[in-house]
């Protein structure tokens, strides 16, 4: 894992790891027009109120013309705008609005696939001549002994089924890690990477600051495509991340990427499933690499994935997220990367009702201390739209008919057709659902306790969570001790404190404590105890014999008066503070 010894490295400063950022899922963001359907002029309307927060960077999921199988992320047309969410001019007037409020605007960038839909693939099809045909992965398929026809291999696709799908008029396979309708592109061709590489040229060109780069590291695949090592033996296709999550010429592909980015001076930040080797991911992101900024790893967001995958039960351990966060955090400090600090985005359920308690009398304080736990690490911190206001999972309640999210409903139909009669399989699998699925991130923002949550006037194509009526931004925003205010207070101190914070070493205290996350963050003479209770109950921890903690010296608290008394502090439910050693 390279070198973990206590660091001696420079301080290597860059606007990117000073700032913050706002993910917004347009869809679900704000309506301007009456259609039901978040839109570009609805967010320009809330400008304001993210600037409020003291975010840095506004990163945008996909609005690209898209016929949305998969929300956005299968790409039609990447210079023309999904209808519904406006035009190419409105994203002119969003990035000019970013620039006058001195935020930045970055757009997510999807070039692993494209729809199905896209002029590419439609050539593509036509046959075995056409001049696209390698702009994509096609492959003759397999016959066993009775003479019977099979996929090119046994790598299953992220939703379930073959990430094959059989073209008949071809009599060949085309390759699809995520939906049918979501075609691999072929980058070992160098006319694919000349297209990717014109089109962010063409956005950055118009102001754009960066890109989120969707599972950019699926991008090289191993040639040869062979079979999967079977881990699942109840399944007929196997997960193949082994021979796609980091590719012979991944490094090589993203040097070139970030040459282009490198000369507009613009912000990056990979998507990197599947990939839990440090090393690998430093590659990535060492700061003299020249490929990208930082990672979204998933190590924290796969804590509670059970055997059978998202949708089967596990209990998160604190000793393995322990592990996981002290890992990534002294890694990278040491070897010269960077974090992506996050636990929410329009993948994610929400923290509060996955990890901690959404019950009315423990919710904000669980926010508060997610808050604060996560952005006083070493990283560039990422807030998700709803995450300042502590919003809450979906009513256990709600049907999978009031759905909308495709790995869910896939999850959904997939038990059906296995266990129709299963009601027990069913209940844990309904129970999985509310708490992990991806709707939970994406129904309408909650504006106020007006109808539909203030979203709209409209409908919305996603029914409201019933929390709108006491969770929502009009009863926080300027509202002492609200969890809107503790955010802005939080990133406030994190500008404020920036060699510490920002610049300064990470050190877990007290790993084998099952309730308490601590940690020291130190650069020269300056050093911060960050403590979180993780828990509903009180707890009592002990300081180590070192610290000292004065009341004087506390940072922020998301409770008035700190309870410390002879080298003990009695941490009320959800308790955080983060106090100044002298």
């Amino acid at each position: 894992m390279g070198d973990l010894s206590p660091s001696q490295h420079p301080v290597r400063r860059a606007w990117w790891k000073e700032s913050s950022v706002y993910q917004i899922y347009p869809a679900s963001f704000k309506d301007s027009n009456g259609d039901g359907i978040g839109d570009l002029p609805g967010i320009f309307s809330k400008l304001d109120y993210i600037k409020a927060l003291g975010v840095d960077i506004i990163w945008l999921c996909p609005i690209y013309k898209s016929p949305q199988v998969d929300m956005g992320y299968d790409i039609e047309d990447y210079r023309e705008i999904h209808a519904p969410y406006g035009t190419v001019k409105d994203v002119d007037r969003l990035i000019e609005g970013c620039h006058e409020r001195e935020m930045k605007f970055v757009m997510d960038l999807v070039v692993n696939h494209t729809s199905d839909q896209h002029k590419w693939f439609k050539e593509s099809k036509k046959g075995k001549g056409n001049e696209f045909r390698d702009w994509y992965i096609w492959k003759r398929g397999k016959y066993d002994s009775d003479g019977k026809r099979h996929p090119p291999n046994n790598w299953a696709a992220a939703w379930g089924g073959s990430a094959w799908e059989y073209d008949e008029a071809s009599d060949e396979y085309y390759l699809h890690l995520f939906a049918p309708q979501q075609p691999d592109l072929n980058w070992e061709n160098p006319k694919v990477r000349e297209a990717v590489h014109d089109i962010i040229r063409f956005w950055l060109d118009k102001g754009v600051d960066g890109f989120r780069m969707d599972v950019i590291n699926f991008i090289s695949k191993v040639p040869g495509f062979p079979d999967a090592e079977i881990t699942r033996p109840d399944q007929e296709f196997q997960s193949g991340h082994k021979y796609f999550a980091c590719g012979p010429r991944l490094h090589e592909y993203l040097l070139a990427l970030g040459k282009i980015l490198k000369e507009y001076n613009a912000f990056s930040v990979g998507e990197m499933p599947g990939v839990e080797d440090p090393q690998e991911i430093l590659d990535a992101v060492g700061f003299d690499r020249g490929e990208l900024n930082m990672i979204f790893h998933f190590e924290i967001v796969d804590l509670d994935h059970g055997d059978g995958g998202k949708f089967s039960p596990r209990k998160w351990e604190m000793s393995g997220l322990k592990r996981i966060v002290n890992k990534w955090q002294t890694f990278m400090i040491n070897n010269d990367g960077w974090n992506a600090l996050y636990l929410e985005n329009h993948d994610q359920s929400r923290s509060v009702s996955r990890w901690g308690s959404d019950l009315p009398e423990f919710r904000a304080a669980c926010a508060k201390m997610f808050a604060t736990f996560l952005a006083l690490q070493s990283g560039t911190v990422f807030v998700y739209q709803g995450q300042e206001l502590g919003l809450i999972n979906l009513p256990n309640d709600r049907p999978i008919s009031d759905y909308r999210d495709l790995e869910t409903l896939n999850a959904w139909r997939d038990l059906l057709a296995k266990y129709p009669d299963d009601k027990e399989r069913q209940r844990i699998m309904k129970r999985e659902i509310t708490l992990k699925s991806r709707d939970n991130a994406r129904t309408p923002m909650q504006w106020s306790n007006s109808k539909y949550a203030g979203f709209s006037t409209a409908k919305p194509w996603q029914k409201e969570n019933e929390s709108y009526t006491e969770i929502n931004a009009e009863t926080q925003v300027g509202v002492k001790d609200s969890v809107f205010e503790y955010w802005a207070t939080l990133l406030n101190l994190r500008r404020a404190h920036k060699d510490v914070f920002i610049y300064g070493d990470f050190e877990l205290l007290d790993a084998e404590h099952s309730d308490v996350f601590a940690y020291t963050r130190t650069f020269e003479n300056q050093k911060v105890i960050v403590v979180t209770n993780f828990r509903k109950t009180p707890v009592t921890w002990s300081l180590p014999k070192n610290i000292t903690l004065q009341k004087d010296n506390i940072l922020i608290s998301n409770y008035s008066d700190p309870n410390i008394e002879e080298g003990l502090l009695s941490l009320r439910p959800f308790e955080a503070l983060a106090c100044h050693l002298d």
